[in-house]
């Protein structure tokens, strides 16, 4: 058996070479290297586990692609031959994890130590339609590899304790992560289900990889099969791209390949969104941006008709709405904010009541100096004044309940807003003052 713990392309050279058949890969070594303390000991607790249950435990996908390259991976995802809810129900219990099930998929998530743990029983699947869900039934590691989308996905490693690391590769992408490619596993696969093309473009930018030729080949012929997928689906797809380190890259080559076109025709992938996103990035460095603010960069330049398109095919929720409709809100007020000398009231009645994210894109999007000072200057400072005096406190110098406080609150903001009163004093002697004047 060969143990990888220096250079995983040694154990490429040897897989790819004429005792390919007779050796093994083992990532023991580098799981204990790579891994986290905590998740070895859980998934080494958890291979006992199923080894006490005569069950082989597998840790699968994305995963085992980062663990070989090298990449830090979130995501943890473990398929059983056999029952992966009853197997996460004594693991749960074992480590105290909060466990969720979902019967009628076979699987479960544990919540354990800040981290989602997907469990799942191996399953093969068929395809009834272009872009309906698959149809599951029980199978074994190799039918639950072959369902996936691309090569650099489809590795499992085993967890049991006798074949502890042991990489299973049925279909290359150990070959195809040596190559730095994106490969599916048939013709078909973007038929079947068109949000790979989504996810081809998401990896072979994350990844600094190529798309395989067959395989670009086949993404540009099903590209139209995209509106056989719901909105839902493709807005996951979405949002998964936002999370990305480097989104504009993905959303660009989506342009190129007309994929971006498939979401609404007038979205771009251009000079302006990469330079805009980073902006964004040097923001809130050393913080990613919110994926929120990505989209709303990203549809910015479209118009509220537009906006409301996107709004209903990709069934935003209703936050994401929002956002979107008060980004273009302010847009279409934006030029009011690039006067010189502008009244710090004015710039606060121009932009209080939207949410600080689309307040932000309004910034991060203008090409004026002034716009960007004035906006810059509300979510700095303005958009926090408020006056000294309570509604309490009005009430006792004389001004009678119900909207009147509002009105004299509102009175006050203004002028000190405007730097006209800065003390407590101050604004009683206004409000005398108001009060007198508009009896």
């Amino acid at each position: 058996m060969v143990n990888i713990n220096v250079d995983i392309w040694t154990g490429c050279a040897i897989l790819l070479g004429m005792v390919k058949d007779a050796t093994k890969i083992n990532l023991a070594d580098r799981i204990e290297e790579q891994l986290p303390a905590a998740v070895v000991s859980f998934i080494r607790k958890a291979g006992e586990l199923a080894q006490k249950e005569q069950q082989r435990l597998y840790l699968v996908g994305g995963v085992v692609r980062d663990i070989l390259l090298r990449r830090i991976s979130i995501d943890f995802d473990l398929v059983v031959e056999g029952d992966a809810i009853a197997l996460a129900r004594k693991l749960a219990r074992n480590t105290r994890a909060v466990i969720t099930t979902h019967p009628r998929f076979g699987t479960a998530k544990l919540q354990w130590h800040n981290r989602d743990i997907d469990v799942a029983t191996a399953r093969a699947e068929s395809y009834s339609a272009p872009g309906a869900l698959p149809r599951v039934r029980p199978g074994t590691i190799i039918d639950d590899l072959a369902r996936r989308d691309f090569t650099i996905n489809t590795m499992a490693v085993e967890l049991n304790p006798r074949h502890f690391g042991e990489l299973l590769d049925p279909h290359g992408g150990i070959t195809d992560l040596k190559a730095k490619i994106v490969r599916v596993l048939h013709d078909k696969s973007f038929t079947d289900d068109a949000t790979r093309i989504w996810r081809a473009l998401r990896y072979e930018q994350r990844l600094d990889f190529n798309i395989e030729p067959a395989t670009l080949k086949a993404l540009k012929r099903d590209v139209d099969m995209l509106r056989t997928i719901s909105g839902t689906r493709i807005r996951h797809e979405l949002e998964r791209i936002l999370e990305d380190e480097l989104p504009e890259k993905i959303l660009e080559r989506a342009d190129e390949l007309k994929v971006l076109g498939k979401l609404h025709p007038r979205l771009k992938g251009d000079f302006w969104l990469s330079e805009t996103f980073t902006l964004a990035r040097e923001r809130y460095s050393p913080e990613l941006p919110p994926p929120l603010l990505y989209l709303a960069l990203f549809t910015y330049r479209l118009n509220a008709k537009d906006i409301e398109k996107i709004i209903t095919s990709l069934k935003l929720p209703r936050a994401s709405s929002r956002i979107l409709r008060e980004t273009q809100a302010i847009k279409c007020i934006i030029h009011e904010l690039a006067i010189p000398g502008l009244a710090p009231s004015r710039i606060y009645d121009r932009l209080h009541g939207n949410g600080v994210m689309a307040v932000t894109a309004n910034l991060l999007a203008t090409d004026s100096t002034i716009t960007e000072e004035n906006i810059g200057l509300y979510l700095n400072v303005l958009k926090n004044v408020q006056p000294l005096l309570s509604g309490e406190d009005i009430k006792r110098l004389g001004v009678p309940e119900g909207p009147r406080i509002k009105e004299a609150l509102l009175v006050l903001r203004e002028a000190k807003l405007d730097g006209k009163i800065t003390t407590r004093k101050d604004e009683e002697n206004m409000v005398r003052g108001w009060l007198k004047n508009n009896p």
